[in-house]
């Protein structure tokens, strides 16, 4: 009996109560092992794919989004002949579009709307060899416009105020693409040069109008009459400080300055004139006349008729309060 109670005291000590294997003293070899060295590990590859996710938006941030739109009506109804364009609806797809561009905008990146022409589509399909019924095709067409024609930023506003702004810049564009092929006309009859030489003088004459203008804000227009009763109108808004020049928007500079180049390389008639605005001061409003290439100033009667006088039924307009009629200044020689 002594013998069986003290081997069932050593069973009790070497396997403990609950039949544990045990070594003397010892760890118990029945519960899962540890590794440190794997758990580390595990947590790496949860460290490195988070950070590879981060990377991804990081660079994802970096990568420009475009959103080609359909304005109105028609042109979304021209879109519907195609089975992949998947909306019937042009207010539905409206929203549908904000709620992409507001989207794009929480992610940090830039965005930029362009003008999706129907027509311009399948003429732009038909010269690459593309199905126009494919998304693959509408996306490749909205980059082309993105990078060649008139986009605008989207920074957030609705979209009543992004269209008008998209459709303003398309005209300004196509102004600008039509008065630069009147000018590249210009070079068999009157040289190779003779655009070229048209736009730096136009140029200078546009800087002279500005400098001549002094400190305010400054509104512009440059009205020049094209080919088959085409009228090529550009506009350019300036402030200028008391203390230094003033800073121009790159692209209407150059937009302005290319329409009176045509003015200037064709010799055409036309005209510019110019309102400064000054705080706690009447507006001023200057005029010139496009004659053989040059401005030349108008008269204060003949800026005061051409504002007071109805362009469509020759009638004479009231003077608007609070502006003054002035002559034009010297502009590169202006005066005859």
């Amino acid at each position: 009996m002594q013998h069986g109670k003290q081997q069932a005291n050593t069973r009790t000590t070497t396997h403990g109560k609950d039949g544990a294997h045990r070594a003397p003293d010892g760890p118990d070899h029945t519960a899962a092992p540890t590794h440190p060295g794997r758990h580390d590990h595990a947590r790496g590859r949860g460290r490195a794919g988070g950070d590879r996710r981060a990377r991804h938006r990081a660079l994802r941030r970096d990568v420009p989004a475009v959103v080609g739109l359909l304005v109105d009506d028609e042109d979304f109804a021209a879109m519907r002949r195609y089975p992949t364009f998947a909306f019937d609806d042009h207010p539905d797809y409206l929203r549908h579009a904000e709620g992409l561009l507001k989207a794009l905008s929480t992610q940090g990146g830039h965005t930029t709307v362009a003008l999706f022409d129907p027509e311009e589509f399948a003429h732009y399909c038909r010269e690459a060899g593309l199905d126009p019924d494919s998304s693959a095709s509408r996306s490749r067409y909205t980059a082309e416009v993105a990078a060649t024609g008139a986009t605008v930023a989207y920074t957030g506003q609705p979209l009543d105020e992004l269209v008008p702004l998209l459709l303003n810049r398309a005209v300004r564009h196509a102004t600008w693409e039509y008065a630069t092929s009147l000018l590249a006309g210009t070079g068999p009859e009157r040289g190779d040069d003779a655009g070229r030489t048209a736009f730096e003088r136009a140029s200078r004459l546009l800087a002279e109008l500005l400098d001549g203008a002094g400190p305010g804000t400054h509104h512009l227009v440059c009205s020049v009459p094209a080919d088959q009763g085409e009228q090529l109108l550009a506009v350019l808004h300036t402030t200028r400080p008391d203390d230094g020049p003033g800073a121009l928007d790159s692209s209407e500079a150059a937009e302005f300055a290319t329409v009176l180049a045509v003015g200037v390389a064709l010799e055409s008639p036309g005209g510019v004139v110019l309102r400064t605005s000054l705080p706690g001061a009447p507006d001023r409003l200057h005029g010139w006349r496009l004659h053989a290439g040059r401005l030349v100033a108008l008269t204060e009667a003949e800026v005061f008729c051409a504002y007071c006088t109805d362009a469509d039924t020759g009638d004479p307009l009231s003077p608007e309060p609070g502006v003054e009629y002035r002559a034009g200044f010297d502009v590169g020689g202006s005066h005859p």
